[in-house]
């Protein structure tokens, strides 16, 4: 019993041991991270329906440098066009992308200094450790902010060291599949969206993978080597520039015996490989000095990749293999690798996004070169959706008037040249591609027309609205039989109430003939009959109020400018649209503090107004503290803007009962 009790005893020492290491082990590598991570806020730019589209979103980091660079997840900051990137110790600061990867899923940002409450001090930094040196079962952690929340830990152990999506694809970001390169470190540290970017650290207090995807309970982290190596090549250069051979590879076949080796999957038409004989089915044993081993699995492709992607442009490769048996060597020199989707631009003069199409694009397309511009997204009722045929998402812009299109700076540049000076659009003659045939069409390029390019003339008008007397309303107010109407609403400084006419007065008489309504399509019968009189005119109006008749002379005036006749303004920078706060608007108001400003018509979504809150039907009275008091006001005010640049702009609206103010940050 003495010797059992004593075992047991031990046995306790000994996990009590190991708890207390495990805690200390956990404490360290906090105190060596914890202070370097960061939470990211992003305002990102995504094209849909013929404009970029603004999103906010939010991630994870690292500080790697002393001068303040983050390394984070290239889906998280790699297409913002504003960050900021709050500390540890709760500090707030801009930041700026310095480079970003889609292929390795990594971006860098660097930390404006002068935002600091000590632009001089001393930032934290984590440090890399060896992502190779890790084994399946070690214990790790995975620091971030998830869902935006402040920095937070789990921790876990290694599941998997090379870990792949299923079916050996993985993210697809701007057209790059991640797979093709990262092999996972899988682990079961619990991640949430938010955690993106933040790092998988070891007990050493090491960064050891940089955190991007959940795949059920197990996480995915991109491996240090990898990260770190991509880091200091964005760091210095700003870019990954690879290289490509035009290659595809896969897994041996299940029947293949062969110690070592990859398959050749094909290659594409015209391509270093393609030019250097190599065939489908092809076996490659080695790259130069770099033998390659039996790919078995989809895993073991991303590391035959690496070796192309990471030789260096315009370098011969000497590749050796077999075909049928028979040995093969061929040499191959490496060509620089284009993105698979280049940047998106907005061209607001068209109504459309568009990039630069690829090489790659043009041989899927069979086309013999790739000078064109290629549309993304299309804004509905814009002016290429209007055009007579349409152009598509998908078509290429291949010439326009008579000057060839080579890429997106091309149409760019003869886009500023046509809208020069414009007020009003440009007819423009424009050859698109669609699936190999070429077509012609007209798009009116430049400022939007007005629609309103004439005022409707001013019409007699008495200042009231109104409803029909129907036959069951008249039975109702025991008037049974009586047609007429009912006053719902007297303008405010009308001629109608400056007689004395009254909500609930009951029209039976205009100028001695009886209304003749009693049916709900009767409902415009008394405003025509005005309309038709001069404006000049006075008429006598017989009324029921209560139980009293009364007889009310009332001069007729023009009709006030409907809201449908005011002027509009387009902020095509800030995304919304507004005009003059019409007589209907006033009416319709008794606080005289909303009556003033301009009333916000149309706020685009996803725009920079949007994002920062702005409604329709909020009454915009101040900017930046400047008064407005229309729509002139705010055209001239808008304008200085657009030369001076903010990074901050303040709108002061009034909301229903409320006021706000809204701070709308533009990236210019």
């Amino acid at each position: 019993m003495y010797l059992f009790l004593k075992s047991c005893i031990l046995f306790l020492t000994v996990v009590t041991t190991c708890i207390s290491q495990t805690t200390n082990d956990i404490q360290h590598a906090l105190d060596a991270v914890y202070p370097a991570l960061v939470r990211i806020h992003v305002v990102s730019e995504n094209g849909g329906g013929g404009r970029m589209q603004k999103n906010r979103g939010s991630g994870s980091g690292s500080i790697i440098h002393e001068d303040g660079y983050v390394l984070t997840n290239h889906h998280v900051a790699g297409r913002a066009t504003r960050i900021t990137v709050r500390l540890a110790d709760r500090q707030e600061c801009r930041a700026t992308l310095v480079g970003t990867d889609p292929l390795s899923d990594l971006a860098i940002l660097k930390i404006d200094r002068n935002d600091l409450r000590d632009p001089a001090s001393k930032l934290p930094v984590a440090r890399f450790g060896d992502s190779d040196s890790l084994k399946v079962g070690d214990v790790v952690l995975a620091m971030g902010s998830p869902a935006g929340l402040s920095q937070s830990v789990t921790k876990g152990v290694v599941a998997n060291t090379e870990m792949i999506a299923p079916g050996g694809g993985g993210l697809s970001l701007d057209g790059e599949v991640v797979g093709e390169l990262v092999r996972w470190i899988g682990h079961d540290a619990v991640i949430f969206p938010g955690n993106s970017g933040g790092p998988l650290v070891n007990l050493k207090g090491e960064i050891i993978g940089v955190n991007e995807v959940g795949i059920g309970s197990i996480g995915g982290a991109i491996p240090s080597n990898l990260a770190k190596n991509i880091a200091d090549i964005l760091i210095k250069e700003g870019q990954v520039k690879r290289s490509s051979i035009g290659l595809a590879v896969q897994p041996l076949l299940k029947t293949d015996k062969s110690a070592s080796g990859i398959l050749v999957a094909g290659t594409i038409a015209d391509s270093p490989a393609a030019k250097a004989g190599l065939q489908a089915g092809d076996l490659i044993t080695q790259v130069n000095d770099k033998s390659i081993p039996a790919a078995r699995a989809p895993e073991d492709i991303p590391l035959f990749n690496r070796i192309i992607l990471e030789s260096p442009i315009s370098s011969a490769l000497q590749l050796i293999g077999s075909r049928a048996g028979k040995e093969m060597k061929w040499t191959v020199t490496t060509e620089a690798r284009e993105p698979m989707q280049p940047r998106e631009k907005e061209l607001l003069h068209w109504g459309i996004t568009a990039r630069d199409f690829t090489k790659l694009q043009a041989k899927q397309q069979h086309r013999d070169n790739n000078n064109a511009a290629i549309i993304q997204s299309i804004r509905a009722g814009g002016p290429t959706a209007a055009a007579k045929p349409a152009p598509v998402a998908g078509d290429l812009i291949v010439k326009v008037n008579d000057t060839p299109i080579k890429n997106l700076a091309d149409l760019e540049k003869i886009t500023a040249e046509i809208t020069k000076d414009a007020t009003e659009p440009v007819l423009t003659l424009v050859t698109y591609e669609r699936d190999g045939d070429s077509y012609l069409t007209i798009i009116k390029v430049g400022p939007e027309e007005n629609d309103a390019d004439a005022a409707i003339a001013r019409k007699a008008w008495m200042g009231v609205s109104t409803q029909v007397i129907s036959l069951e309303l008249a039975e109702a107010l025991g008037i049974p039989g009586q047609k007429g109407m009912r006053v719902t609403r007297v303008y405010p400084d009308s001629n109608a109430e400056k007689t004395g006419i009254k909500n609930g007065d009951l029209l039976l008489k205009l100028d001695g003939e009886i209304i003749n309504a009693s049916r709900p399509e009767d409902a415009d019968v008394f405003s025509e009959a005005i309309r038709q009189m001069s404006a000049t005119a006075e008429v006598t109006l017989e009324l029921k109020r209560d139980k009293e008749l009364l007889t009310i002379k009332v001069p007729l005036e023009r009709a006030p400018t409907g809201n449908s006749e005011l002027e509009e303004y387009l902020s095509e920078t800030l995304e919304f649209q507004a005009r003059d706060i019409g007589a209907e608007d006033r009416a319709k108001v008794r606080d005289e503090n909303a009556k003033t400003g301009v009333l916000i018509s149309s706020v685009t979504n996803a725009g920079w107004a949007a994002l920062a809150g702005l409604q329709n039907n909020d009454i915009l009275q101040k900017i930046n503290g400047q008064t407005i008091t229309s729509i002139a006001e705010l055209k001239t005010n808008i304008e200085k803007i657009n030369q001076a640049k903010p990074s901050h702009i303040t709108f002061f609206v009034r909301r229903g009962i409320t006021t706000r103010m809204i701070e709308l940050e533009p990236t210019w």
